[in-house]
């Protein structure tokens, strides 16, 4: 597996992460095996970088016993700043994010947290300087190695501009390419480590059924794909969608969601074995968001 290093934090990540979310909605029974033979196909197959979240279910514990026994081999990334479980409080505080810190520790069994994410919070949010100042004492302490900010458009502009933030979390694929227009750059000229979310799409690319996708994806990709199919195009909408990503230098790292082992090994398979896809299908791709793009709404 490809290696990259993760902007100014000097980390070393795989090209291709591994996105928790799904882990934790299971119940402990499913997720307990899960987690076992889902994070030990990843090391098998070099993935080192894990990215899971404060709010998303159980995620961090479930995690928890099988990174303390691999610390040093995975980069370990949470996020914080949303109300969760048992936190509650004022959203997006220095208080909650504190404790959203503490108990991330806990439930992930380890002393620090390699990087620490402001989980998509607003550009309002963020001026405020509050949650960034936590943020700055956590790492200062030690229990965060590096920060970094997770969201979208102006937001995601404020905090690659502020100079404070050692990683980027953005949304980048087929359907919602907004950030190549200036912020992935940006946040280059900066240093700093650009990890993508959402880099599939939610697998509506193709789709016929009434798939969704924040902002909704489904039918972006309908409007997109009524032009007709791509020339060039022979791949299927995994090896498409991520081909698609990767054709672009700026992106460290990309954080697929999944828990099903097959699926990780074909995401790996496609990385290694049938990429890059044609460049004129890419360019294809930024040709039809440009033009059918009419404002679809914004992420955060």
């Amino acid at each position: 597996m490809e290696m990259r290093r993760l902007g100014r934090t000097e980390m070393k990540v795989s090209r291709l992460g591994v996105g928790l979310f799904q882990i934790g909605e299971m119940s402990v029974e499913k997720a307990s095996m899960k987690v076992d033979t889902l994070l030990g196909a990843a090391l098998g197959k070099g993935l080192n970088f894990l990215d899971t979240a404060a709010c998303y279910g159980k995620s961090e514990s479930y995690l928890g016993s099988f990174v303390s026994t691999h610390r040093e081999e995975f980069v370990l990334a949470t996020k914080c700043g949303h109300l969760a479980g048992a936190l509650r409080g004022q959203p997006w505080s220095a208080d909650l994010v504190n404790r959203s810190l503490e108990r991330s520790l806990v439930r992930l069994q380890t002393d620090h947290i390699d990087l620490l994410q402001i989980h998509s919070c607003d550009k309002a949010t963020l001026e405020k300087g509050e949650i960034i100042d936590a943020l700055l004492r956590a790492r200062d302490t030690g229990k965060a190695r590096f920060i970094g900010y997770s969201g979208d458009n102006e937001a995601a502009k404020f905090a690659v501009e502020s100079g404070v933030f050692d990683t980027l979390q953005t949304s980048l694929n087929l359907v919602d390419q907004r950030a190549l227009n200036s912020l992935l750059s940006l946040a280059k000229d900066k240093d700093m480590g650009v990890i993508i979310k959402r880099p599939v799409a939610n697998m509506v690319w193709g789709a016929e059924g009434a798939a969704f996708g924040p902002g909704n994806y489904f039918q972006r990709q309908q409007i997109m794909r009524a032009g007709g199919k791509l020339s060039g195009d022979s791949a299927e909408p995994t090896e498409l969608a991520l081909g698609f990503l990767f054709s672009h230098e700026q992106v460290d790292t990309a954080i697929v969601g999944t828990t099903n082992v097959d699926h990780l090994l074909s995401n790996v398979d496609i990385l290694e074995n049938r990429l890059p896809i044609q460049p004129e299908v890419v360019d294809a791709l930024h040709q039809r968001f440009v033009e059918m793009d009419d404002g679809w709404e914004q992420q955060m």
